[in-house]
């Protein structure tokens, strides 16, 4: 019995050796995260998003980036690292491109060529005719590691989010798993760049994001809007910045929407002056309360994934105008299209986007 205790003693010094000790690749970072209010108000809880007719697209999955494009055809992105081709109505499609990365964030220049914002590439161009080109992928000597989402302005100039300058996907496993590993470490590194291609010149517009995430453009293209994906938050940011920290906040930086019900995660405009929004995932108790315990961060790190406190899957949507006022807002309580990470609006449809999702999901207008 004696000796049965003895090694029952040394499994558990063990064990607790491992879970305190164990190299892990953050380096947790206390924050605070506001209480989350839940399902109330403007983001009261229903069943708006139920229901999605699919559009099939095959072995693909995860649609997670969804553009109507000028010559009528709906162009979306794929896990695979294809981007698909298609009808509005789902027919048609065909592989478009395929850029040897994941592609999760798109749109279109005056040319009609794609710039797409690949998280293992960095910053493209593909052509009309499916060349594909590399744009950027470095500032200064500093390589892009997690580009996310971009955006053009009518002036040529492109906003790229790169999401994390401590963990890029082609290094971590995929976009999920850096992404995991950067909001748990809190380090705050995620920023927005511009890339000018008149001068071939990148720069830093700000800085200092808990995964910078969705990137859209105020209508007099003045402003940026951006989701600050870790800490449940849209920014507003000055298109002019210049390097700055929005830690430090200041006239060029302001918060639009704060302590959100979810991850916020892409941001698209739509009609009638619009952005939409969509949330990976909703909140979780257990994460919020770790905020201020890096340690337990860095603990989860050492356990069997499923033990994870990884939040529930949850369908949900919004909408706001530019002066932060929720005018939409749809969910689906049982998660059956997983994380909705936002909406492609058009006259006819509201095609929902998807991290992992098998189909296209949409909803008729």
């Amino acid at each position: 019995m004696k000796k049965l205790l003895l090694g029952i003693a040394a499994l558990l010094l063990a064990l607790a050796a491992y879970l305190s000790l164990w190299p892990v690749p953050i380096k947790a970072v206390t924050w605070s995260a506001a209480a989350a209010s839940g399902y109330v108000g403007v983001h009261a809880a229903n069943n708006k998003l139920a229901g999605l007719k699919m559009i099939s697209l095959g072995q693909e999955e995860g649609p997670e980036h969804i553009v109507l494009a000028k010559d009528g055809k709906l162009y979306t992105t794929v896990a695979s690292g294809n981007i698909l081709r298609m009808n509005p109505d789902g027919s048609a499609q065909e592989v478009f491109a395929n850029t040897g990365g994941r592609v999760l964030g798109f749109d279109f220049d005056a040319s009609g060529n794609l710039i797409a914002a690949d998280a293992v590439k960095g910053l493209l161009s593909i052509s009309p005719d499916r060349q594909i080109s590399i744009l950027t992928d470095k500032i200064g000597s500093d390589r892009i590691r997690y580009a996310d989402a971009v955006i053009v302005a009518r002036n040529g100039k492109m906003y790229v989010s790169d999401a994390s300058a401590r963990f890029a996907p082609a290094d971590w496993g995929g976009t999920f798993e850096a992404s995991i590993l950067d909001i748990l470490e809190q380090s705050a590194t995620g920023r927005i760049l511009e890339y000018d291609p008149a001068t071939k010149a990148t720069r830093l517009v700000a800085k200092g994001f808990s995964f910078a995430n969705g990137v859209a453009l105020s209508q007099d293209e003045q402003t940026l809007f951006v989701n600050e994906t870790g800490k449940y938050r849209v920014w507003k940011i000055a298109v002019g910045a210049n390097g700055i920290d929005v830690a430090e906040k200041g006239a060029q930086a302001s918060v639009l929407l704060d302590n959100l019900p979810g991850y916020p995660d892409n941001l698209m405009r739509g009609l009638d002056g619009k952005i939409w929004l969509g949330f990976a995932k909703p909140r979780n108790p257990t994460i919020d309360n770790f905020a201020a315990k890096p340690f337990l961060r860095e603990l989860t790190l050492r356990l069997p994934r499923a033990l994870w406190p990884i939040p529930k899957a949850y369908g949900h949507v919004i909408a706001f105008t530019e002066d932060g006022k929720v005018v939409a807002d749809l969910q689906d309580p049982s998660g059956a299209y997983p994380e909705t990470t936002a909406v492609t609006e058009t006259p006819e449809r509201l095609y929902i986007q998807s991290l992992h999702a098998k189909g296209l999901g949409w909803l008729p207008k």
